[in-house]
């Protein structure tokens, strides 16, 4: 009996040091595969998202075939100087004509700028009708910051606290639009125009106007939407809509 016992004793001791191995053994692969996992992801989330040339002028004949976020660069060594300049921002345009009294001309690698191509930046000017505004808008992909160049414009942006920040800008004098957030310019001569010089971080800012967001989108948004959103009736929006261009 003390031989079994000390026999059922050795294969306890051994088949507890067997377990303890192949946890240890476990908890290896676990840290393996936990490291490799950190540096997989580390490689893709921090691979360099900067320029790895000097510039990169777009190739406008190539762009419409491919679809990028930008557009793929020409060889570096036929870059000429005119890529990097525009003159796209020289003539005025007429805003008189426009629903709200303004017209914006912006720079586009694509159009009129290819030296801009992945650089991260737009330029845009803002031509605003006497007593025109640029109405409320939001630019989703970039801050903004708009230099007056002649007149004088009220100009302002609402933060997500709904807060509001307003200033009255003459020629020489600037103010930035923080990305995203909802903001105005507003001539406020009634018998001169004036003109807007912005820069934008983003080669592609986009914009989005406010009341053609809530009245002139292709479908329509549903009524009751509308309605509730802004607490008008339907005939509010039917007038709102068509006093907007729609019918």
């Amino acid at each position: 009996m003390l031989i079994t016992g000390r026999s059922c004793g050795q294969k306890t001791v051994k088949l507890e040091a067997m377990s303890a191995t192949t946890n240890h053994a476990t908890l290896i692969a676990r840290a393996i595969v936990s490291l490799a996992m950190i540096f997989f992801f580390s490689a893709v989330c921090n691979s360099d998202p900067d320029l790895l040339f000097d510039h990169c002028v777009a190739d406008t004949a190539a762009a419409a075939a491919f679809h990028f976020n930008g557009l793929p660069c020409i060889d570096p060594a036929t870059a000429r100087a005119d890529h990097f300049a525009t003159s796209a921002l020289s003539e005025p345009t007429d805003p008189s004509a426009t629903l709200f009294g303004f017209n914006a001309t912006v720079t586009s690698p694509a159009a009129s700028l290819p030296g801009a191509n992945a650089q991260g930046l737009a330029m845009a000017r803002i031509d605003l009708a006497p007593g025109g505004m640029a109405p409320l808008h939001s630019h989703p992909r970039a801050s903004e910051v708009a230099l007056v160049l002649s007149g004088g414009v009220l100009v302002g942006f609402a933060d997500t606290s709904y807060r509001l920040y307003t200033q009255r800008l003459r020629a020489g004098e600037a103010f930035v639009f923080p990305r995203g957030m909802v903001h105005f310019m507003r001539n406020e001569d009634v018998s001169a125009p004036a003109v807007v010089l912005s820069g934008l971080n983003s080669q592609s800012p986009g914009a989005q106007l406010v009341p053609l967001s809530a009245f002139r989108t292709e479908p329509r948004l549903p009524d009751e939407v509308v309605k509730k959103t802004f607490r008008i009736t339907g005939q509010d929006v039917q007038r709102i809509q068509r006093s907007l261009g729609g019918s």
